[in-house]
């Protein structure tokens, strides 16, 4: 049975939350897409807001989108 692929929006937004955690900037971007950069850096404004309270490693877990 093939898995179906995700979202091209929910990855970018993965993947931005994935760089506002680990504190990378949000030139950092990598799509020129004007969509796909709104998902990114919504992403990436959620994951700094919570660099910035400390949910960052096992503190974070469960705030991690590929969990949810």
């Amino acid at each position: 049975m093939k898995r179906q692929k995700r979202d091209r929006f929910q990855r970018a937004y993965i993947h931005g939350y994935k760089a506002g955690v680990s504190g990378r900037s949000r030139d950092d971007c990598p799509s020129q897409d004007v969509n796909l950069r709104e998902y990114w850096m919504s992403g990436w404004r959620e994951g700094r807001g919570d660099q910035w309270a400390g949910m960052t490693g096992v503190s974070g877990i469960h705030k991690n989108p590929m969990v949810m």
